[in-house]
């Protein structure tokens, strides 16, 4: 069962479970939302198209994480002109986890478990760890391997005198 809903003034085509970023929500994270303006409902073949919504459906989410998107420059420039402008911004958007397609007088049977990812742990953090969990062990000694006699070099050539 999927459906097309409209978020944010966005269209997406939704199914349980999907995890879709969409323009930043004012819910807080780990929040649950609804949203109704649920466009289409397709339940195994059986299409209801609304118009301009279907009357009765929602889609219910959870907020995972409020985040920025990648950094997108803007570059304008007029050639022979000296006229050139550099702007650029990130997006800010929110992670949702869609929990189910709910079609009139459905309601939701169980969540999804959000699981969050745990945070990068920084390069001090980690090699702190590590002194912890391995001591260092006395380093064994390891004989210099012997040199080869160096064998004798060869004269250069000499050029021949015209």
């Amino acid at each position: 069962m999927y459906a097309i809903v409209e978020i944010a003034g966005q269209q997406f085509k939704v199914e349980r479970g999907n995890k879709v970023y969409v323009h930043r929500l004012e819910a807080s994270e780990g929040s649950k939302v609804e949203f109704d303006k649920v466009l289409l409902i397709d339940n195994a073949g059986k299409v209801q198209v609304g118009t301009p919504s279907v009357d009765g459906a929602k889609v219910a989410a959870t907020v995972i994480s409020h985040l920025q998107g990648d950094k997108v420059i803007v570059f304008k420039k007029k050639r022979r002109k000296g006229y050139q402008k550099s702007n650029g911004h990130r997006q800010q958007l929110t992670q949702i986890l869609i929990q189910g397609v709910l079609a009139k007088g459905d309601t939701l049977k169980d969540e999804i478990a959000v699981t969050k990812k745990a945070p990068k742990a920084t390069k001090e953090v980690v090699e702190k760890e590590a002194k912890k969990a391995a001591p260092k062990k006395a380093a064994a000694k390891k004989a210099a391997p012997a040199k080869k006699a160096a064998a004798p070099k060869k004269a250069a050539a000499k050029k021949a005198a015209k």
